[in-house]
């Protein structure tokens, strides 16, 4: 799994992020890792894990500690057809023991696989189509105060199915899924009215349609580094991502 942050303090000056924040001319996270002093894991589970860190932030400061949830980061995929409506798949969370409607998503747990990659996999997995074009639309970090998810969301369009034999067995909740073709402004009224919950869903769909008020001129190109992921940032700036190829 991609969650092999340096935790040791590095050797790069750190930013002066109140003032960089103070005089921003365009408005932008600021990626600053400060300094860690110490690191246990206090719950290890299947997916994800729970970390106590102590953090200083500066150099020689009175470190605090602080609770997070590691977790190896996530891709989700807007589908959209030439009739300007979305894919939403239907399928059973037990934490919210509720049946959910939302786009494809999946886990970013494959060692070295880069992120539009595992985006086809899941579109394929949950919905049986693959898509000719890819572009990024909008990411995210899901509860930054308290876990370390972040989810970058893709538009992918002129979409195909697969051929039956080459389709995966869905299992366990996934064997459950339902589809439906929705209307991008439908799927919008949907999430103002607070029918539909999930978080990547939610946005990934005021994001399409705002991007399509834009003629889609707001999108970035799926290839573009996923640099807001802290594992990634640091494997991209190490080489270890291949590229993304054959999409």
């Amino acid at each position: 799994m991609q969650q092999n942050l340096s935790y040791e303090v590095g050797d790069a000056p750190r930013l002066n992020a109140p003032a960089l924040a103070a005089t921003q001319e365009t408005i932008a996270d600021i990626a600053n890792p400060r300094y860690v002093t110490s690191r246990t894991t206090k719950f290890e589970g299947y997916v994800w894990d729970v970390i106590r860190e102590g953090i200083a932030l500066d150099e020689g400061a009175e470190p605090f500690e602080r609770d997070f949830l590691l977790h190896p980061g996530a891709v989700a995929v807007l589908a959209l057809n030439d009739k300007n409506e979305v894919l939403l798949i239907n399928q059973y969370r037990h934490p919210v023991r509720a049946n959910l409607w939302e786009i494809p998503a999946g886990l970013l747990d494959i060692d070295g696989e880069d992120p539009v990659h595992a985006a086809a996999r899941e579109l394929a997995e949950e919905t049986d189509l693959q898509a000719a074009r890819w572009d990024t639309l909008m990411e995210f970090y899901n509860s930054p105060g308290g876990m370390g998810e972040t989810c970058r969301i893709y538009i992918a369009r002129d979409l195909s199915e697969i051929p039956a034999e080459d389709r995966e067995e869905r299992v366990h909740e996934e064997a459950e899924i339902v589809q439906r073709w929705v209307p991008l402004d439908e799927a919008v009224r949907a999430v103002l009215a607070g029918r539909i919950h999930n978080a990547a869903s939610t946005n990934a769909i005021l994001a399409a349609d705002a991007a399509a008020r834009c003629n889609f001129e707001t999108l970035y190109p799926a290839s573009a580094p996923f640099t807001a992921h802290p594992a990634l940032r640091e494997a991209n700036y190490r080489g270890e991502i291949r590229p993304a190829e054959g999409l």
